[in-house]
């Protein structure tokens, strides 16, 4: 049994090769995220392990785990680490190598396995390390998990048993990508440019693309850890500017991008329009609903307003559920309200059958594109995305916040717009007409401009989204006012990118 973790070593010392260092930020509420040497070291993460396999037992599941990792530098060794944790838990694990975070997701159900471990920083910048965790296919951890797996591990309560095995699983990779690609083949020939920031996705994307009958225009797919160009994140601007400025040089149908561990998916339509996925969250509402009227789609407080008032999935019968930002909760929204689909402005996107699995992957997600412009046959993207009714949107703006301060910061924010709400003070010229408090503060005035404050689960940032169905000034004076109650605040530095 390991002792409990310290929260600082310095690298390069006999102690930080010798004692599990894990901070304690690092536990996030759906997953865990830590700088490599300096918030985590690889003795850390065999004690992730052992208490996480420890959990497994706790929880009543099988300590049967699948793992995989993305591709950086030192993600195998990482990966090394927790499962030799793991297995010293007294937990049989099947290691399917290299993947994506959809790879091993599919594995639990390929293999039969109730849990997984992946080991990814998903879109972090390199120099960042963490783990995607479950133990209820297709789910998983909640904020319920991640404190009490917490717990565990700070506070040295992991158990070693004895019945550990390993297996490495040979050829999973093939397998995952033949399992998407018994997708029926497309009608429409589509000319798809694919990038993938050099991240893990290259090895997978343009090959289930081409094999639906897309003809294929990789765009750095070729995979390189020290990623030279971008940093594989759908909603980075620089990945999302090269992906348009090679739409446009091809002249291509549409462009799909995918981030590092592959379950996000970005959209740039035939005229270079970048297009945020709660857009494309509603084009594929109103395809899928045209298909079966009626049925819920759940999407995130981040998301487009045009989820309640597109007059397509009025008149289609749909009902949207507005939800916590963050893959797991999505992901168990979806689950319990057996809803057809659940939609993340950042990417993620979650099909229930027939379409998926109700796990993100943003693979699943482009074919689902691929699938409504072959049942529009005379429709290109850009139509699709003009015949939706014009708002005015940010992308996603994330200041930067520490770990430590950023949820009372924004509890301090959501009692400001409440008492503005019961006062009638105006915030952005006009009262306030509506307050969803589920994650974070989104308030909506009477025009149904709407502005968001939230703390970001994965790094320490907030994040502020804001959208006018009636003009961009509006949605600017939005910002302005969302913006001057973070200023009171004099901990939040400056955005990493603005409108």
């Amino acid at each position: 049994m390991f002792p409990p973790p310290k929260p600082v070593l310095v690298p390069n010392t006999f102690a930080h090769e010798s004692e599990p260092m894990i901070k304690a930020t690092g536990f996030r509420e759906y997953d865990a995220r830590w700088l490599l040497d300096k918030e985590i070291n690889l003795l850390g993460v065999e004690a992730l392990g052992l208490g996480l396999g420890t959990l497994f037992r706790e929880l009543g599941v099988e300590p049967h785990v699948v793992v995989g990792h993305d591709y950086r530098s030192y993600s195998e060794a990482v990966k090394a680490a927790l499962i030799k944790g793991l297995v010293a838990s007294g937990a049989r694990v099947q290691d399917i190598g290299l993947a994506l975070t959809p790879t091993a997701y599919y594995a639990q159900f390929a293999l039969d396995v109730p849990c997984v471990a992946m080991v990814t920083a998903s879109h972090n910048e390199n120099g960042w390390t963490g783990v995607k965790m479950g133990a209820e296919r297709p789910l998983t951890f909640g904020p319920d998990e991640m404190s009490r797996l917490k717990e565990i591990v700070l506070g040295g309560k992991s158990e070693t048993r004895d019945g550990g095995a390993y297996e490495f699983v040979p050829g999973f990779a093939e397998r995952y990508i033949a399992d998407l690609t018994k997708h029926p083949k497309l009608k429409r020939k589509l000319k798809v440019v694919v990038a993938c920031g050099n991240g893990t996705a290259g090895a997978f994307a343009p090959k289930v693309l081409a094999a639906v009958g897309c003809e294929v225009v990789p765009l750095d797919c070729e995979l390189d850890w020290t990623f030279p160009k971008y940093n594989p994140n759908t909603e980075d601007l620089k990945m999302l500017h090269a992906l348009r400025d090679e739409v446009l040089r091809c002249k291509a149908d549409i462009g799909l991008a995918f981030d590092g561990d592959g379950d996000r998916c970005g959209v740039v339509d035939d005229e270079g329009e970048e297009i945020f996925a709660d857009k494309i969250g509603v084009m594929l509402a109103r395809d899928l609903s045209a298909l079966q009227k009626g049925g819920t789609f759940v999407v995130d407080v981040k998301s487009t307003g045009l989820f309640l008032t597109d007059p397509v999935l009025k008149q289609n019968g749909v009902k949207a559920d507005f939800w916590k930002t963050g893959h797991s909760y999505i992901k168990r929204r979806v689950a319990e309200l057996k809803a057809v689909a659940g939609f993340e402005k950042s990417g993620h996107f979650f099909f229930n059958p027939p379409v998926g699995r109700g796990y993100d992957d943003g693979l699943v997600a482009a074919l689902a594109i691929c699938d409504m412009l072959d049942r529009n046959p005379a429709k290109k993207m850009s139509d699709l995305h003009r015949a939706l009714p014009k708002t005015w949107g940010s992308p996603t703006m994330s200041p930067h916040c520490a770990d430590e301060v950023k949820y009372g910061i924004v509890e301090e924010i959501v009692r400001r717009f409440e008492a503005a709400k019961r006062s009638g003070e105006k915030v952005a010229g006009q009262t306030v007409r509506d307050l969803v408090t589920v994650n974070g503060v989104r308030v909506t005035v009477e025009d149904g401009t709407w502005g968001l404050v939230r703390a970001s689960s994965n790094k320490p940032e907030l994040v502020v989204v804001v959208e006018s169905p009636v003009s961009e000034a509006r949605m600017r004076e939005m910002f302005a006012a969302v913006d001057l109650a973070i200023r009171r605040h004099p901990e939040v530095g400056e955005y990493n990118q603005k409108i």
